[in-house]
């Protein structure tokens, strides 16, 4: 990660001295000269991160590099922003700010130069990778991502657990006269959740209960988040926005009235604490005969607590010959042998597992990525011996794993450890993200490609987990082991990358801690400034995560070199000196309501001064305080690529200043305006020509899309979504002419409609909602109608009794998508088979 940090830094230095010239008029040549002299230190730590865990010496000579690379990217970041800010400063202040950077730049030069003369201490005289370039295998010898998002490829990692499997099965299906909890016990990475999973999805299961629900607790346990997880699992009606506004105590009577009179299987996974049980089993009642609470955690004192009559199901470690069956089919995936000239060293690793399933699934992935030779299989092997003087099994295969990833994907594995414990993690907002920080130099459908490759290829070492996919098949969300992530965490600490703080009291920081580049903060916590205030010189992202009563009464000006900041309650004072953050690129908002009768919120009208802005979220935790005024400076953001609103109803913002936005690529937004406005919304979105993702939300409007809208020469528009009254649907060559996905909500439409999105020609995913149509019968009469469609969603079409698709029609349909249709009796017989029901 040494080689990581100068290579950000070099590169950072490079953007600067073409991009900003200007600002660095009077030490260009003193950036430019340390580059060069971080640029030939870079090429001696190839294998730092190898080498330092043999060598303390070494260790400590990695540090310092590190310490003067991240010194470097502050001293220049900081001089480049003073002189943005302050473009209006007279001569004698710009000669004294340009006097202090050429003094820092000097002293850091000559720290480097002195680091540099060190390595031949160390015996540093070369790279030991430079022989083994062209390691990894072709793409025909890997496991492809697509094969890892099969919902049965966990499953499979299951080795020989036939007893287990049937002693829960028994423990599970008896019928006892009263509610009963089963527990899997074991230490992380044994399959307890997968075991789990396996169990949630058996078909004997599936038909012995009558509802289910399978939640996550985890380390960072939530009562309320879990009693709204498994209320909205057994009672699939029930309104989320509705439960928030529960207490606690109230949504565990609800649960208690929901599952009282059913047999009930409810699933907690990963439970740490006897008190998380003491909070929860209340809402459990009796249930009817058989019902059951089946745990998996790691403490087998939280299992007897549980339920001192049933004897935990404690999986075993696998024995050699099971380890070496795992090993092939993630190191070999297709083939039924592993090479002989192989196996004796995939034995001596499997010894070194100890029997650990995740140990042998992470190794497998990385194996999977190497040359099937003795040599390079050696090696790997070598790598392991070495670690396991200081560290155990499981650790030694992750830093093994770790060490052996790109260092562009280092740091697209730490950064994953910034979000919550069983997070489900969005492709889309690690786009936004990425780009931000500046892991991604791309834009666009470039950089959506570029974070999947960087997901699909940590898949395929088996270092992340596919959470979920779209409607279409592509990677929607991503998931990381706790294991994984705790390693992510520790790791990010050592490189001063990242920090977390989640749930437990806050203490100063210290100094090296204060140097970190990212800082999360889960749940509430007080004096939050005075924690942060250490931090601000060197932050370049603060993210809060379920912040729901704290109150950040300090304002973020001296977070001057921030370029991310997300999930900021407002209102709040933190955001009113927002526009000194110049360097701001990802800003995330979160509006709460600070008083019963406060109805809306106004934002400041400094946020017109980030000119660097990339993406602005705003969005709301109450689904009745959604009104914001917005100030009219929005328009000044001509960086600016989503504008991302919500459910947050727009007050006053001036929509015809909104073409001024041009490298707008995702627009989200609702309206409340007057129908004559609409019409000028609609022109001015016309002149988004790079817009790539419209939701338009007129439905509060009392208007009705314009006929006249056209959005034929918005090229790059793959996706879509309208809400509010249309009723005649405009032309097929007036829709974008790319377009892959649509859905439409209280559109009202006209019934010849439905030959008119027929016509679109590359329309894979269409939506019909809520009063989208108020027909009995939908008819799809021509013979070449949705000639690419996939899959068609019907939901809340309460007046719809029947579909028919004539012969010719929809020929390419792989899934049909029925939720809330009651009164449907008829769809043709060729769908029967793929059709699915909610």
């Amino acid at each position: 990660m040494a080689e990581f940090a100068i290579s950000t830094v070099v590169e950072k230095l490079t953007s600067c001295i073409t991009e900003e010239a200007l600002l660095l008029e009077g030490v260009g040549g003193k950036v430019e000269q340390l580059r060069n002299e971080l640029r030939w230190m870079q090429s001696f730590l190839k294998d730092a991160d190898t080498e330092q865990e043999k060598n303390e010496r070494f260790r400590n000579w990695v540090s310092q590099i590190r310490e003067v690379a991240l010194d470097a990217e502050d001293v220049i970041a900081t001089y480049i922003a003073e002189a943005a800010s302050h473009s209006s400063w007279n001569i004698a202040a710009k000669l004294i700010n340009l006097h202090q950077a050429g003094k820092k730049i000097r002293e850091i030069k000559f720290t480097v130069q002195n680091i540099s003369s060190q390595k031949a201490h160390f015996g540093i005289t070369g790279t030991a990778r430079e022989g083994r370039e062209g390691t990894s295998a072709s793409p025909n010898e890997r496991l492809r991502w697509w094969r890892h998002t099969s919902p049965n490829i966990e499953e499979d990692d299951l080795v020989d657990l036939v007893e287990d499997t049937k002693a829960l099965l028994t423990q599970l299906s008896s019928m006892d006269p009263h509610r009963r909890v089963v527990s899997i016990v074991g230490m992380g990475g044994l399959g307890k959740t997968t075991l789990a999973k396996k169990l949630y999805n058996h078909c004997d299961i599936t038909k012995q209960f009558d509802c289910k629900a399978f939640v996550y607790v985890s380390n960072d346990y939530s009562r309320r988040d879990t009693l709204q997880g498994i209320i909205a699992a057994t009672s699939p009606d029930c309104n989320m926005e509705d439960l928030k506004k529960l207490a606690e105590e109230a949504l565990v009577l609800k649960l208690y009235e929901l599952l009282k009179e059913r047999r009930y299987l409810v699933v907690l996974d990963d439970i740490w604490q006897t008190e998380v049980w003491d909070s929860m089993q209340s809402a459990f009642p009796r249930g009817k005969k058989g019902s059951k609470v089946m745990l998996t955690t790691r403490n087998k004192e939280v299992a007897l607590y549980a339920d001192p009559m049933n004897e935990p199901i404690e999986p075993r470690f696998l024995t050699q010959e099971q380890s070496l069956l795992l090993l092939r089919k993630k190191a070999f995936p297709g083939m039924n042998e592993m090479p002989s000239d192989l196996e004796n060293l995939g034995r001596q690793m499997m010894a070194k597992c100890g029997g650990l399933p995740l140990a042998v699934v992470v190794l497998g992935g990385l194996l999977s990525t190497k040359r099937k030779t003795v040599e390079e299989w050696r090696r790997v092997l070598q790598s392991i011996d070495s670690r396991l003087i200081d560290q155990d099994r499981l650790s030694a295969v992750l830093a093994l794993s770790y060490n052996d990833l790109p260092f562009p994907l280092k740091s697209c594995f730490l950064y994953l450890g910034i979000f919550p414990e069983d997070s489900s993690i969005l492709k889309t907002k690690l786009i936004q993200l990425w780009v931000a920080e500046g892991f991604l130099l791309q834009q666009g459908e470039e950089a959506a490609e570029s974070v999947v490759e960087c997901l699909n290829k940590l898949v395929d070492r088996c270092m992340i987990q596919v959470g979920t996919l779209t409607s279409l098949g592509s990677l929607k969300a991503v998931h990381m082991h706790d294991v994984l992530r705790d390693f992510s965490i520790s790791k990010g600490r050592e490189e001063s990358f990242l920090e977390i703080y989640s749930g437990q009291k806050i203490e100063s920081p210290t100094s090296q801690r204060t140097k970190c580049r990212r800082l999360a903060i889960h749940g509430d916590h007080h004096d939050l400034y005075v924690f942060l205030k250490p931090y601000a010189s060197c932050l370049r992202s603060l993210q809060f995560f379920n912040i729901r009563y704290s109150k950040l009464d300090f304002v973020f000006k001296d977070f001057k070199l921030l370029k991310v900041l997300d999930g900021v309650p407002f209102p709040s004072r933190a955001l009113s000196a927002v526009g000194n953050l110049i360097q701001l690129r990802y800003l995330g908002v979160v509006l709460r309501r600070s008083h019963m009768w406060q109805l809306q919120l106004k934002l400041p009208r400094s946020i017109g001064k980030l000119k660097n802005l990339q993406t602005l979220k705003v969005e709301t935790s109450d689904p009745d305080f959604r009104w914001c005024y917005f100030p009219d400076v929005i328009w000044k953001l001509k960086n600016l690529r989503h504008l991302l609103l919500g459910q947050v109803i727009i007050m006053n913002f001036r929509l015809n200043t909104i073409n001024n936005l041009t490298n707008l690529r995702r627009l989200q937004i609702a309206l409340l305006s007057q129908p004559e406005h609409l019409k000028s919304v609609v022109s001015n979105i016309e002149r988004l020509h790079c817009l790539e993702s419209l939701s338009l939300d007129f439905n509060l409007s009392n208007s009705t899309l314009p006929r006249a809208i056209s959005l034929s020469h918005l090229e790059h528009l793959r996706k879509l979504d309208l809400e509010g009254e249309i009723k005649k649907l405009p032309d097929p060559h007036q829709f974008p002419p790319n377009l892959i996905k649509l859905s439409l909500f209280n559109s009202h439409l006209e019934e010849d409609s439905i030959v008119k999105l027929g016509s679109l020609p590359n329309l894979k995913m269409l939506l019909l909602g809520l009063n989208s149509c108020n027909w009995t019968t939908l008819v799809c009469s021509s013979s070449e109608g949705f000639p690419q469609l996939h899959i068609l969603h019907l939901q809340c079409l309460w007046f719809l009794e029947e579909l028919i698709v004539e012969e010719g029609a929809m020929m390419k349909l792989k899934n049909l998508k029925i939720s809330r249709c009651r009164g449907l009796r008829q769809i043709p017989e060729r769908f029967k088979l793929l059709t699915t029901y909610s």
